[in-house]
């Protein structure tokens, strides 16, 4: 297996991800009769907000996925990381979208930690 399967697979599951969220924002925008902003409409602001909060956090984590790849972390940690951290953002994008507040907090805090491990990790091999 090619050290960089697990930052291609997560490319490719939080591509998708984010194009998911994208969909619903523009068929949102359809169905509400809104071409800019939220238009005051909470279903469609809640929308924008998670698919913009994919965007803050998918391209670090993915630099920081790359970086592990680049310095050959061990497989399985790498796809530790992949899986529990697509994981975390589909369930903070439900959340945000259906109004599970538990899913929202529980995809928000699974993040953070994940960077937090992703980036000691990373540091960790550095300066060892």
């Amino acid at each position: 297996m090619s050290s960089y399967f697990w930052f291609s697979v997560f490319v490719a599951s939080n591509a998708l991800l984010l194009f998911m969220l994208a969909m619903r924002v523009s068929l949102l925008r359809v169905k509400f009769g809104i071409s800019t902003g939220d238009g005051d409409n909470p279903v469609l602001f809640k929308a924008i907000r998670a698919h913009s909060n994919g965007v803050e956090q998918v391209p670090m984590f993915g630099l920081l996925i790359l970086a592990l790849s680049f310095n050959e972390l061990r497989s399985d940690y790498l796809a530790a990381l992949v899986v529990v951290f697509t994981l975390a953002r589909l369930c903070h994008g439900v959340g945000m979208n259906y109004r599970i507040y538990r899913a929202r907090q529980l995809g928000a805090g699974v993040t953070y930690l994940l960077h937090i491990i992703a980036a000691v990790l990373l540091a960790k091999i550095i300066l060892l």
